[in-house]
């Protein structure tokens, strides 16, 4: 049948998100055939004078299928516009005077619910489930949200059903199994044994799940009987039950020897912290084993499996019957991320947004939620539905106040609420007048099979008579028909409200995804919606109703409690197979304290190397003297000009430092690849003619100001002013330079250009200049970190080896990108730095720099990301040609995949967008191995700046130091975590050092224009050239 929808869902809170728009009467239609377009599906025909469903096909809309589909009062809730009128009597059809009397109508319109109400319900369930989701509710959720730990749905090539038939043992105690050509299979594969735990018996099965797609799923099961003391005796002798009840399967079926993973199914609360760990909160449905509430359920089987010598059966998961109605209806073209289960009890789980779940403290990816929607209006919320049928079921209950809406919906209570609705109205003499009711006070005497019978057009009035004359009532065709009215009317109520909880948890996952339009599966399983055609209609239409943002498909599942717990437990065994597979490889990345202590040996043993004159050249730290010997001071005044050289594109500045503040003017000049790749003539006559142009510009061409030198290639400084080139990088290499100082260079071209107003004063490299712009906010400054690349800071300049003197201190370049160019950091280098180390430019060289720098971190990633593929872990084994590029995956994804908050749709957007089919869980792993990268650099970075700081509290004699960090990069800037994890680490490997970190504003502009005026400060700048 088909079932309009509407468009169009504001969402502006937890009651009012998905309200239907009321004022369009546009539906949309969905799944319906040439044949049907044009013809309103049948609906619900109300008699206006009583309020209550007259069920029967609309004059207009007659068709094969016409009966009615809701029950809601006045108006039809299915199509608020459409009238509802009363109809002559049709086939099974009673005359609406059979129904008029006035106790009834009471009876009726209290059992009945409006679309407004139902609104008003799926409200509530929105507000407490985003209340049991988080920590910070003032007062505890009635509706629990309990995490599963069930973080993945099958990734198999077809549904994962059951036949109608499922296998048993024959007479012979053999088991039968069933036709393979009857089932599909998933991907999942392995043998997985199964025990449930069910309200009269223990059920075990053996499933294997072969994984080929090729449908040969393989299934046993036998059911065992639970003597009746077991239910409410000790915990050791049910789990000693079903131990037994294993073990006897386990001999039928030749008791295989080899490990035997087993899927628990265990319906009842429990507070789950981990897929194999569950404490039980509370028993229900007859259940009151002593000793087991607030003990984990899954070591008391262990214990009980292994007190039977079954040792080679390890206990791996626990789930309850709706996690694992969902997992049977999940195929990976087709995912089932909703479950819903209306049987005895009723509840939905989800698959939930992790970060949203602060209960389980995951933050990635999802994890299937348990909601326990049974116990919603434990808080009173639902007491405007109840009625008083439902307080009396509810008085007459072993848990009074408790699973309100379990009561309201569940087919355990539905038989109880028409029976206490008849016995009312025969104390008021509106049924079975002048008979003996006695009969309708006994507990149970009507079951909702027999509820779901008298419900049947056809067949309904001789169910009902049969059932009534059984219980000695002599019942009237008036009588028939008023029990039949009341039949309807509690199972619509229950399916109607069972489809607003469906519906909150729907616009709950829309807006919780940022999506305009959910399009979702739902597996459904239960009595009701197995039994009921109606009620699957009725959970159809008003779901389309109150979620009209959420395309949901209802999918039936077949044995959710058996084989859906065999797939969750063969998912686990996957999924445990493939974390084993990525711990595998990324364990070389995660490096322990005691690795990163390490490292900060090597630093410093490197350091004191390159300090010292005898054994520098054999030090990969080259610990180089930068001749600056003061940080500012805060008494620099005047003007200079900067030349930032450092790339393609250089800079000339000029820099006004005055008493409070620096201003600063700059132009931006290109240098050609012919020229960057010519001479060093040429190179430096450019610069010089773009130094003249911009002094033009400025009106600077009469002043003869100081000029500071950023030039941010390796050089070996002999002085302020003076500093050889060790070697070009960054795609430079003009012929005539290396081995040459840069600044007389620098000067010569400005003689050839008859430029004679140029007084270089300073050559400072970048990170300098950061320490330096820093140093003028905070006279703490003493050390310069460009993140990736370089540090430099003021040593004690009678431990420098290097340079003659030894009063006070001196600015050191340590040039740390180099860190283990000799082999002493060969141990922590990967397999993956390797590859990235080969491929570079510069093999062999900066290799400290290539496992910290933003220039790599994305290379490495894509090298573990191609790995994994090849394990067939991620992008199912798929070898994308995207990814065999170099450099495709960019530093900047890091930052962006790993952004707090960031959905794992935008995630698999970024990955999309590089053409990489990505699903969540390959999102999830993605996002992990940026994570694992990014920390590693950061701990690393730690790591060398402990060795700093922790030499120079050495070096100055002091308990603890206090000391600022002037740092830049894009690294530390850009990324999210970056910052925290180094800062974090450096407190830990140096707890005696007090470090503050403070962020460069253009180190390599107003840093050079600093140390230039730090150098003038108290001489004349003539006296500087």
């Amino acid at each position: 049948m088909s079932r309009p929808v509407r468009r169009g869902a504001p969402r502006p809170g937890p009651r009012q998100r998905g309200a239907p728009d009321r004022s369009s009467n546009a539906f949309q239609w969905r799944g319906v055939g040439p044949e049907e377009r044009g013809r309103l599906p049948t609906v619900p025909t109300l008699n206006r004078c009583v309020c209550t469903v007259m069920w029967g096909p609309h004059s207009s809309a007659l068709g094969p299928d016409d009966r009615p589909i809701a029950i809601v009062g006045r108006s039809c809730a299915l199509y608020p516009g459409l009238p509802a009128p009363s109809l002559p009597r049709v086939r099974g059809e009673v005359s609406p005077a059979l129904t008029s009397r006035p106790q009834v109508q009471r009876a009726l319109q209290a059992l009945t619910l409006t679309l407004e109400k139902l609104q008003e319900v799926k409200g509530r369930v929105l507000e407490a489930l985003e209340q049991g989701l988080s920590r910070q509710s003032r007062a505890p959720s009635t509706m629990r949200m309990l995490p599963t730990f069930v973080c993945s749905t099958p990734d198999g090539t077809g549904e994962t059903a059951l036949p109608d038939a499922v296998p048993r043992m024959g007479a012979s105690g053999n088991a039968i199994p069933p036709d393979p050509a009857d089932l599909c299979s998933s991907a999942e594969k392995g043998d997985v044994l199964v025990v449930e735990l069910c309200q009269s018996h223990v059920r075990t099965l053996w499933v294997t799940l072969t994984g080929d797609g090729n449908q040969s799923l393989q299934l046993l099961y036998r059911v065992f009987g639970m003597p009746g003391d077991v239910p409410r005796g000790s915990g050791a002798a049910l789990f000693d039950f079903i131990a037994q009840c294993v073990k006897s399967f386990l001999e039928e079926i030749g008791s295989p020897q080899h490990r035997l993973p087993l899927g628990f199914v265990f319906p009842f609360s429990c507070r789950q912290t981990a897929l194999d760990k569950a404490e039980l909160i509370s028993w229900s449905k007859g259940f009151q084993c002593s000793d087991v509430e607030g003990r984990d359920v899954v070591q008391l089987l262990q214990a009980a499996i292994n007190k039977q010598e079954l040792y080679h059966v390890d206990v791996v998961a626990l789930l309850n019957n709706t996690v694992g109605t969902m997992m049977t209806c999940s195929t990976q073209e087709k995912p089932c991320e909703i479950a819903l289960v209306v049987d005895s009890g009723t509840n939905c789980c989800f698959m939930a947004e992790s970060h949203l779940l602060e209960m389980a403290e995951v933050t990635s990816g999802r994890m299937c939620v348990n909601s326990e929607w049974g116990c919603l209006g434990d808080d009173g919320a639902l007491d405007d539905v109840l009625t008083p049928y439902d307080h009396r079921v509810d008085q007459e209950s072993s848990n009074r106040g408790e699973r309100r809406f379990e009561k309201l919906v569940g087919s355990l209570y539905l038989g109880e609420i028409v029976r206490h609705a008849m016995l009312m109205l025969a104390s008021e003499q509106a049924l079975f007048v002048r008979r003996n009711t006695s009969i309708l006070a006994t507990r149970d005497v009507l079951t909702t099979q027999q509820v779901l019978e008298i419900m049947d057009n056809e067949d309904g009035m001789a169910k009902a008579q049969g059932m009534l004359e059984a219980l000695g009532l002599q019942p009237s065709e008036r009588d028939c028909c008023r029990v039949q009215q009341l039949c309807r009317a509690v199972v619509s109520r229950a399916a109607a409200l069972s489809a607003a909880g469906l519906a909150a948890v729907l616009s709950h996952m829309c807006h919780s995804r940022e999506l305009e339009r959910l399009e979702v599966r739902v597996g459904v399983d239960g009595e009701l919606y197995r039994t009921s055609t109606r009620f699957g209609e009725i959970l159809r239409s008003v779901v389309g109703l109150l979620a009209p943002e959420c395309t949901a498909t209802l999918v039936p599942s077949a044995d959710g409690s058996g084989l859906g717990a065999a797939v969750v437990t063969a998912v686990a065994l996957r999924l445990a197979a493939q974390r084993h597979k990525v711990e595998r490889l990324l364990a070389p990345l995660r490096l322990g304290r005691a690795d990163l202590e390490r490292v900060q040996a090597l630093m410093k043993q490197e350091m004191e190397r390159g300090l010292d004159r005898e054994s520098n050249a054999e030090s990969s730290v080259r610990m180089l003297p930068t001749y600056v010997c003061h940080t500012p001071d805060g008494t620099e005044r005047g003007k200079f000009l900067v030349l930032d050289l450092g790339g393609t594109n250089f800079r000339v500045l000029v820099v006004h430092v005055e008493q409070d503040n620096i201003h600063m003017t700059s132009n931006i000049y290109v240098i050609p690849t012919a020229i960057m790749q010519g001479t060093g003539e040429a190179l430096f006559d450019h610069i010089i003619e773009c130094i003249m142009d911009f002094q033009m510009k400025q009106e600077l061409m009469d002043q003869v100001l100081p000029l500071g030198f950023t030039f941010s290639f390796p050089c070996q400084q002999l002085g302020l002013d003076k500093a050889v080139l060790l070697n070009w990088t960054k795609g430079f290499s003009a012929s005539g330079c290396v081995g040459q100082d840069v600044v007389q260079m620098l000067r010569d071209a400005a003689q050839r250009k008859q430029h004679v107003a140029l007084k270089v004063v300073a050559v400072v490299n970048d990170t300098v200049g950061t320490m330096m712009a820093c140093g003028y906010h905070d006279p703490k400054c003493e050390i310069g970190l460009i993140v990736g690349t370089n540090t430099c800071y003021m040593e004690e300049r009678a431990k420098v080896g290097t340079v003659e003197g030894d009063e006070g201190r001196m600015c050191i370049n340590m040039e740390w990108g180099a860190f283990g160019d000799n082999g002493c950091l060969d141990g922590f280098f990967t397999s993956f730095d390797q590859l990235v180390d080969e491929k570079s430019i510069n093999a062999g060289r900066q290799r400290f720099e290539k496992l910290i720098s933003g220039m790599y971190l994305g290379e490495i990633v894509r090298h573990i990301l191609l790995a994994l593929v090849e394990e067939q872990v991620l992008f199912c084994g798929k070898p994308f040609d995207k990814l065999q590029s170099r450099d495709i995956f960019q530093t900047k994804f890091l930052s962006t995949i790993e952004t707090p908050g960031l959905s794992l749709l935008q995630v698999q957007g970024i990955l999309r967008s590089l053409e990489l089919d990505a699903s969540f869980e390959d999102s999830v792993l993605v996002r992990e191995v940026c994570q694992t990268v990014s920390l590693r650099a950061a701990h690393l970075c730690a790591a060398g700046m402990a060795a700093v700081v922790e030499k120079m509290r050495e070096n100055r004699g002091l308990e603890q130091l206090t000391i600022t960090v002037g740092v830049d990069g894009t690294l530390y800037k850009m990324h999210p975590h970056f910052s925290r994890n180094l800062q974090q680490m450096l407190r830990e490997l140096a707890p005696r050092c007090d470090v503050t970190f403070l962020q460069s504003e253009d180190g390599s502009g107003k840093g050079a224009a600093l140390v230039a005026a730090v150098a003038c400060r108290g001489a004349e700048p003539s006296s500087l050239q």
